[in-house]
């Protein structure tokens, strides 16, 4: 992507799908919510853009990883999470799954595989299983580097606060420990794979 391009014109060059046009009609526009998520997804879609940008011999699809960094989060605004101004029903662990769902009925699972597998560094069965998380018995690991791109992308970002704030490695890594050693590695090893 130029540098003289923002992320919402990037879509714009491309044959992609309209991620703001599916935003629009599961969030109000005029929402903090929807500045919130906007934000945030759009901070994440650069960062993963920048990491494809210099991996070229890896042909990533970058169609796929800006609209699945664009709707990662859609699921959100039917959990509780009033810090980020959501007050739906459900666990904010189940924003992932939530999200898939949504993304399956607008006819986009690959994205909504995106959405199930973006959780922390991703969530394995025995991750779930040990955790007694709310979530489906199954694995919720990224596979597809794409996949893998957008969730370590999204590590950076928090959505309290200012959404497009970056975080440190460090403060990524402490985080991640509170769940496990399992997941610190996980990080690790896409630092040394995705960071220049």
């Amino acid at each position: 992507m130029p540098k003289e391009k923002s992320n919402k014109s990037y879509l714009s060059a491309t044959q992609g799908i309209n991620v703001y046009a599916i935003l629009n009609k599961y969030y109000d526009p005029n929402s903090k919510l929807y500045r919130i998520l906007v934000q945030h997804s759009e901070a994440v879609a650069k960062k993963a853009l920048s990491i494809a940008k210099g991996r070229k011999s890896w042909k990533l699809d970058k169609d796929f990883l800006y609209e699945g960094a664009m709707l990662h989060d859609i699921g959100i605004y039917q959990c509780y999470a009033p810090g980020i101004d959501c007050f739906g029903d459900e666990p904010y662990i189940r924003h992932g799954v939530i999200g898939a769902e949504i993304l399956r009925s607008e006819g986009l699972p690959r994205h909504a595989l995106v959405c199930e597998r973006h959780t922390g560094v991703g969530l394995t069965l025995e991750n779930i299983l040990i955790r007694d998380l709310p979530l489906p018995h199954r694995e919720m690991v990224p596979i597809t580097l794409e996949e893998q791109i957008i969730c370590f992308a999204d590590c950076f970002f928090s959505k309290s606060g200012d959404p497009s704030k970056v975080k440190s490695v460090e403060q990524i890594l402490r985080g991640l420990a509170k769940h496990g050693e399992d997941q610190v590695l996980k990080f690790e090893t896409w630092c040394r794979l995705f960071l220049d």
